[in-house]
């Protein structure tokens, strides 16, 4: 059975580079425009492995969609992964304090997208 990933990110073109990166590697992959859409999708997606994030959305911010994530405990444990435009320490030490397990500054490749991913989920 393919490995989930929730992508939330409010870009819809980087959504779709995401999926067709990770569709096409065997992953099953389901998308949320923003952080509260994001909850939204993981309630119906169940099970995920991996959250990939970006910070900056309408609606409700990757920082606060980590800490909301991170307060259920059906995914206290799964790993979640900021894709931003932001580079500040302040920044990635706030989403780490959030709950965050790794940082990709956009953009990116879909070679280092594909990397990453491997690399916390296999």
């Amino acid at each position: 059975m393919a490995k989930k990933i929730l992508a939330v990110d409010d870009s819809a073109s980087v959504r779709q580079m995401q999926r067709f990166v990770l569709s096409a590697a065997g992953y099953d992959v389901v998308d949320a425009v923003d952080g509260k859409d994001g909850l939204a999708q993981l309630e119906k997606a169940g099970v995920v492995n991996l959250i990939l994030t970006d910070l900056n959305m309408p609606n409700l911010d990757g920082v606060g969609f980590i800490k909301a994530v991170r307060a259920s405990s059906a995914h206290r444990l799964t790993p979640i992964v900021v894709i931003s435009t932001e580079s500040q320490q302040e920044k990635k030490q706030q989403a780490r304090t959030a709950g965050a397990t790794g940082w990709i500054v956009k953009p990116f490749s879909p070679e280092q997208l594909l990397a990453v991913v491997k690399k916390v989920i296999g």
